[in-house]
């Protein structure tokens, strides 16, 4: 039966005490450096730091934030708010199919930092922020899909506050939307199996034009991408839980254990059993980790 992996590895979500010296946010850095992040600051001030470039933020503001590396957020002494991050699958589900979803996937692919939040505004991202920490740290109940719910909330409230003068940032690179939009249609659909033509037809882009911006951002082809995070999903899933790999195979969208079992194999040069067994032994004997995310993407 096919089954998801913890709210754990699609969310990281706290609240940011105050502290008497400056507290650093790495947020571009393995395990979450994939993830996009939402910071609430509730009161202070924060410093935006990404390659050699730095924004200073005063609160009461809220910062978005796409996948980058090296990012960091320094939060200083005294100041306090709120912290989230989010997987691209749960972004991908937040957003849906709407009418308004080109336009938040469009805004989710760049920086934006509303700053001189009002009370009322504060007090909404507030609770929104409180309630999506409190689903996750749901003791064996949390639910994915009450998360996305709050960051579909998060992002659609920002939206709509964002000011012409407080356009979005973009990101790195001229096809980060496209890319970060590629991400999320990945994280939704490498399940089952599509054809690197129809990922470039829901981004209404060509094939060569896909394949393209993959090979100039990240040096790969669309289809190694799609294979990477497969084999990922796979290898977590042998890790960190006890289902067969016949449950396995099923769960992640192959005709039969041995079509996978073939593909499995290709990728890591171990089978599933045999990957399973090493890395117990391995994780016993405190020889390696356990693989914790891909950080192939931006």
């Amino acid at each position: 039966m096919p089954f998801e992996t913890s709210i754990h590895h699609h969310v990281r979500a706290e609240a940011i005490e105050p502290t008497i010296a400056q507290r650093m946010l790495r947020i571009g850095r393995a395990p979450h450096r994939w993830f996009h992040h939402l910071v609430l600051i509730s009161a202070g001030q924060a410093e935006h730091r990404q390659a050699e470039t730095a924004r200073q933020i005063q609160g009461p503001a809220l910062m978005l934030a796409p996948p980058s590396e090296g990012e960091a957020i320094a939060m200083a002494a005294g100041s306090h708010g709120f912290l989230l991050g989010v997987s691209p699958e749960i972004i991908a589900e937040a957003f849906g199919d709407h009418a308004e979803s080109p336009a938040l996937r469009l805004f989710a692919g760049g920086i934006s930092v509303i700053e001189h939040l009002t009370s009322a505004s504060r007090g909404e991202f507030t609770l929104l922020f409180q309630g999506a920490i409190a689903e996750t740290h749901a003791a064996g109940r949390g639910s994915r899909m009450a998360a996305a719910a709050y960051i579909r909330l998060i992002y659609m409230s920002a939206w709509r506050l964002a000011a012409p003068t407080e356009q979005v940032t973009p990101h790195r690179g001229g096809s980060g939307p496209i890319l970060q939009r590629f991400r999320q249609l990945v994280e939704t659909h490498f399940r089952q199996h599509w054809a690197v033509s129809r990922y470039a037809r829901e981004l209404g882009v060509s094939m060569d034009r896909l394949h393209a911006i993959c090979s100039r951002s990240l040096g790969r082809a669309p289809i190694e991408l799609i294979h990477d995070r497969l084999t990922q999903e796979a290898r977590l899933r042998l890790e960190r839980s006890g289902h067969s790999v016949q449950d396995i195979s099923d769960a992640l969208g192959f005709r039969d254990p041995a079509n996978f079992s073939h593909f499995f194999k290709r990728r890591t040069g171990l089978s599933p059993a045999k990957y399973r067994a090493h890395t117990a032994s391995a994780v016993t004997g405190g020889a390696i980790p356990v693989s914790s995310d891909y950080a192939d993407w931006p």
